[in-house]
């Protein structure tokens, strides 16, 4: 089963009307956008179509008006994830906002996760009795059942409507010598054609619309980032703030903030370049003294290895050659 799905995977490619109309006849619901499932209530009830049972649709508010109540319900949808091991991080302060594209973006995960659980196949699920369960879930039922039974009711009408209208020009078009009325219909096949389009266009633009959205959260982070105090001052935050702030799209943006960079670095080796030579000094002056201080070394070891007689002889020599030392 699919629980972490990339962003651009083909599950964020599903237009609102098919993740409506999957949403109405699993959960026989009549909403009419996505985001009125902003309460949380609805995914509940998706995850407990998915796995009968694990969901406790007594703690689920289908009445949830105030943001409160529906992380109530955001908290149980949290736990079944916990339950089933689900790693998606839910974005309940977005959720409950009602805003479209992200509740859109939460759904079509739920679509492709429900879909790849089950094979996709719900097995005897009776949506409306596991609904009765939950706070307000009667009211949602009795609200979606009025819709459908308005829906067939105006649809009804209009086909009587139709149909009596059909007669009286009928009627008409013989009383007139049988003159048939030219009627203007657009051809089937351009709207269809058309609809296509739209379909297509709808997506194309939602699926730009999350894209943007994905990359412009990744600017805001790195622009968090560098503002920390720990990094800000480093010349590698400056060029790329420098990148950041730009106004004009120019390619000169970024060989001026590579030119920052390069004369820092040219800056960081002047200024270790005295600091390597007077290392160099001081080790050099290190090893004569070392150098000094075995010599000296040595020549007291030999004058203490030397033997008697030679000691003996060296100073006869000495007394040879007149020394005042030894007149005695």
């Amino acid at each position: 089963m699919a629980t972490n799905i990339g962003m651009m995977d083909s599950a964020y490619f599903v237009g609102r009307s098919e993740i409506l109309a999957w949403i109405n006849s699993t959960l026989h619901l009549n909403l009419s956008k996505v985001e009125e499932a902003c309460s949380g209530a609805v995914h509940c009830q998706l995850m407990d179509a998915a796995h009968p049972g694990m969901v406790p649709m007594h703690k689920v508010n289908f009445d949830a008006k105030s943001e409160y109540e529906m992380i109530q319900n955001y908290k149980v949808l949290q736990d079944v994830f916990n339950k089933l091991k689900i790693t998606k991080h839910i974005e309940v302060s977005k959720l409950v906002k009602g805003r479209p594209l992200d509740n859109l973006e939460f759904m079509q995960w739920m679509k492709r996760y429900c879909d790849s659980a089950n094979g996709g196949v719900l097995q005897c699920y009776n949506a409306l009795e596991r609904r009765e369960a939950s706070k307000g879930g009667k009211d949602a039922s009795k609200k979606s059942t009025t819709s459908h039974s308005s829906a067939k009711g105006s649809t009804a009408a209009a086909s009587r409507a139709q149909v009596s209208q059909n007669a009286r020009r009928n009627e008409a078009s013989m009383n007139s010598g049988n003159q048939v009325a030219n009627v203007s219909k657009p051809p089937s096949n351009g709207v269809s054609a058309y609809d296509e389009q739209i379909t297509t266009l709808k997506l194309s633009i939602d699926s730009l619309e999350k894209e943007r959205d994905f990359y412009f959260s990744k600017l805001r982070d790195i622009e968090i980032l560098c503002q920390s105090p720990q990094i800000e001052s480093l010349p590698a935050v400056g060029a790329i703030r420098k990148i950041l702030y730009a106004v004009d799209d120019d390619a000169s943006v970024v060989a001026e903030a590579q030119a920052m960079l390069s004369v820092h670095q040219k800056e960081t080796i002047d200024l270790l370049s005295p600091i390597a030579e007077v290392s160099d000094e001081k080790l050099s002056l290190e090893s004569q003294k070392r150098k000094s201080v075995i010599n000296f070394d040595v020549d007291v070891v030999g004058m203490t290895t030397l033997s008697p007689r030679r000691r003996v002889s060296d100073a006869s020599d000495v007394h040879c050659s007149g020394s005042p030392l030894m007149t005695y």
